[in-house]
């Protein structure tokens, strides 16, 4: 599969990943999403990624600890074909955040959410 990884961001992209980084996770959502349908080609599958990690975290800050568990296996199908960085977006990094944000959510356990530290979920790092 050709990844593209050379080629510019999608303006939505950019959009979602500043919404993201502001944990503004919902409208991150809404902007990746809207770059994903925009796309043709595999980029769109690390656009999914992305916006699944905004999920994972919304879910955390909800103390939603089903609903992340979930949604991080789901966010792993998309983001562990890309290498360390595509399109400026530092996938590796994203990918080593969110493991410690899962790590943490399960020593945890659903009846203890309410204790996750917050600044564990970090924010999206690219240049464009």
């Amino acid at each position: 599969m050709e990844m593209d990884c050379a080629a510019p961001l999608h303006p939505r992209a950019i959009e979602g990943m500043e919404l993201f980084n502001e944990g503004k996770y919902w409208k991150a959502h809404e902007a990746l999403e809207a770059a994903w349908r925009a796309e043709s080609g595999p980029i769109r599958q690390l656009y999914q990624g992305i916006l699944q990690a905004g999920v994972v975290y919304l879910h955390v800050s909800q103390n939603n600890y089903a609903g992340a568990v979930k949604v991080y296996q789901r966010c792993l199908r998309w983001m562990e074909p890309w290498p360390a960085v595509c399109r400026g977006v530092e996938v590796e990094r994203l990918r080593q955040d969110l493991k410690r944000v899962i790590v943490e959510t399960k020593r945890l356990g659903p009846e203890h959410m309410e204790e996750f530290d917050l600044s564990l979920l970090k924010p999206v790092v690219y240049k464009i």
